[in-house]
Order: structure tokens, then sequence, then C-alpha cells
């Protein structure tokens, strides 16, 4: 299927099942008309299948990586879902890891799990942003790790100031639809 028809299938099936005209308070603390609950969308083997597929694309015509990472929770289906189309992917190899919002207090007490390794370049990826706080929260913590954060991608950018954030860290957020996308 081409990346037109497979995006056009996307974002019916986010509009379909993630899509809500409801006023809520979004993690940034900001009111909100609509909420997107992609977890709907990334949860259903079609909705993950089309984030992957569509997400390695981008990511492949862009600047190389080394891993995809992300804030958990709401990163780690979308980080999968790359890893299992990046594996059918002719491409060069891509390993994953998420960040957690507080270091284990058990275990090997990590923040970062994963395949994750300093001196990485590394894009992180994201379901929905807002402010992109949770992502910047991930970079602060990847890169005191060692590794280069050079690339954020997400499915849905809310345009409510992640774009800003990211460029006053002189990264690009690139997102797979934005506002405009949504019947707002």
């Amino acid at each position: 299927m081409q990346s037109e028809a497979m995006r056009r299938e996307l974002l019916e099936l986010i509009l379909a099942v993630s899509f809500r005209r409801e006023r809520v308070t979004l993690a940034s603390g900001a009111q909100s008309d609509f909420y997107l609950d992609l977890r709907q969308t990334l949860m259903r083997p079609r909705g993950i299948a089309l984030a992957g597929e569509l997400v390695l694309e981008c990511l492949r015509a862009g600047a190389a990586v080394d891993a995809v990472g992300g804030m958990a929770v709401g990163a780690v289906p979308l980080i999968a879902a790359v890893l299992a189309a990046a594996d059918r992917d002719p491409g060069p190899p891509l390993v994953g890891f998420f960040v957690r919002k507080q270091r284990k207090e058990h275990g090997l007490a990590r923040q970062i799990e994963g395949a994750f390794a300093a001196g990485q370049n590394v894009a992180l990826l994201e379901d929905t942003v807002t402010t992109g706080g949770s992502t910047l929260q991930a970079l602060d913590v990847v890169e005191a790790a060692g590794a280069s954060v050079s690339r954020v991608i997400c499915l849905v950018d809310r345009e409510e100031g992640a774009r800003q954030a990211f460029a006053a860290r002189g990264i690009s957020l690139e997102a797979l639809y934005a506002r405009k996308d949504l019947p707002v």
C-alpha cells in the first residue's frame, strides 16, 4: 500500500477511535475542547502496523539514527511498532528504549530501559504532543546519559507550543498529522 493511502487510513482510524470532542485537562495543565487518546489506535493491529510503517518511513527519509525511544508509557507502543516495521526493512538496524519518569528503586535502578547506550544518536517518539513537556523530560534524561537526540517524531502535533519548545533546543519536530488534520 502506498504511504499516502496508509496516511489516510491511519488518520481515519485515529478519528474513529481516538478523537473525542470533550472538555479535558491535558498533561500540560491546559484545558482543551478535544481529546486524543492514541492508545486506542495503537492498541489495534491495523493502527499499530500503520503507525510503525509510517514513522519508520519518516525516519528513513531524514537523518539516520541508531535508536528510537521515548517517555513511558505513551511512547512505548509506538517504539515497538517502529521496531517491528524495521525488522522487515532493509535499512540500517534500529534498537529501542524507553525512559521512566523516575529511576527504579530496585534491580539495576535504571531510568532508561532497553537497548540504550551512551554515544547513540537517537530519535524520540511520541504519540501526541501539546507543549512537548514529557518528551523534553525524556530528552534531558537521554542527553544526561550520554546520547544525542537529533530528531523528535510524533503522530499528532496539537500545535500548542511543542514545535517551539523543541526548536529552542535545536531540534525540529516532525509530525505525521497536525491540528489542521483534525475536525476542531
